[in-house]
């Protein structure tokens, strides 16, 4: 009898550790100097995310439904950038592999929130691509700028729901087999793999959670351009479905910068057996690289933004002499 009730107590007792040791890019060769790139990165995605905000802000011209979901990519792009680099760049700087087990939390949200407000982001523009296309006398009637605050509004709320419920499951969980977190931040698969207690729960609703924030951008994207590729092919006039690509080639160009690395990476995973570091190398070059292309494939390469750079170097010249 006295077995048993040790063994329930034992069974019940709740461990929460108060911190957690990241191991990151610990073991991998010559990481310096990717800690060096990855420095690089998030300065010229600051600068050039902050840009973008500027530029949408100061010029009225910009003042459109498009540049509203716009701008809501760069605060993506900047949200991830920041929620990730620096805590990656602090474990090189202060070789300090702890993480408080309440930050490790708060970084595991806002490294989800704003990694699948990216994606949601993408769909949003490509939704604005087939509006423009397949009901271009439509679009000013659809496309207003209450309807994109509403959308927008709508995906934030609805990221926030799916992201809060994954984490505070978190805190259910007991932990007592190990703290090592065998990523560069607090990833939710790794986190509740290191739980003692059954996480089952836990697994689903990270499952369900990457299908709603992950793939259902995606197959709403690729949808659009379904119907796009559809509108193109009825197009008697070359030039016409020329000047259409071309407004699509960019943010297909996001499309893929964003989706192609993870995809692979997971299939590889799925197929072969790759070695941590190689992962960790792939995901980390993935979320950093991305934030940092996005402002210029789809922003600061446009004539409309090149017009307004010239302006303003014209005018900056004109104070001076």
């Amino acid at each position: 009898m006295n077995s048993l009730n040790s063994t329930l107590s034992l069974n019940t007792t709740f461990v929460r550790p108060p911190f957690f040791f990241i191991t990151g890019f610990h073991n991998m060769p010559h990481a310096k100097y990717y800690y060096i790139f990855l420095c690089f990165v998030f300065v010229v995605t600051v600068l050039g995310n902050s840009f973008v905000m500027f530029i949408i802000y100061t010029e009225r011209s910009f003042h459109t439904p498009k540049y509203m979901a716009i701008i809501n990519l760069a605060v993506a792009d900047l949200g991830e950038s920041t929620a990730l680099i620096p805590n990656v760049i602090s474990v090189f700087l202060y070789d300090s592999h702890y993480i408080y087990f309440d930050t490790c939390l708060a970084n595991m949200f806002f490294v989800f929130f704003f990694t699948s407000l990216q994606s949601f982001t993408l769909t949003i523009l490509a939704y604005d691509r087939f509006v423009a296309i397949c009901l271009p006398l439509r679009y000013h009637a659809i496309i207003t700028m209450q309807a994109m605050a509403v959308i927008l509004t709508g995906v934030w709320a609805y990221n926030s729901v799916l992201l809060i419920l994954m984490v505070s499951l978190v805190t259910r969980l007991s932990f007592c087999k190990s703290i090592v977190i065998n990523n560069y931040f607090c990833g939710h698969g790794e986190v509740r793999k290191l739980a003692c207690n059954d996480n089952l729960v836990n697994s689903i609703v990270g499952k369900l959670n990457m299908v709603l924030l992950l793939y259902l951008p995606l197959i709403l994207t690729l949808l659009s351009y379904v119907f796009i590729a559809d509108v193109l092919f009825k197009m008697a006039s070359w030039e016409g479905r020329l000047k259409a690509i071309k407004t699509c080639s960019a943010h297909l160009m996001l499309v893929a910068v964003y989706y192609l690395p993870l995809m692979a990476t997971y299939l590889a995973e799925i197929a072969f057996t790759i070695h941590p570091n190689a992962r960790l190398m792939n995901t980390s070059f993935a979320k950093a690289i991305t934030p940092m292309l996005n402002p210029i494939i789809y922003v600061l390469n446009t004539e409309e933004v090149k017009e307004f750079s010239k302006n303003i170097f014209k005018r900056k010249k004109i104070i001076i002499t």
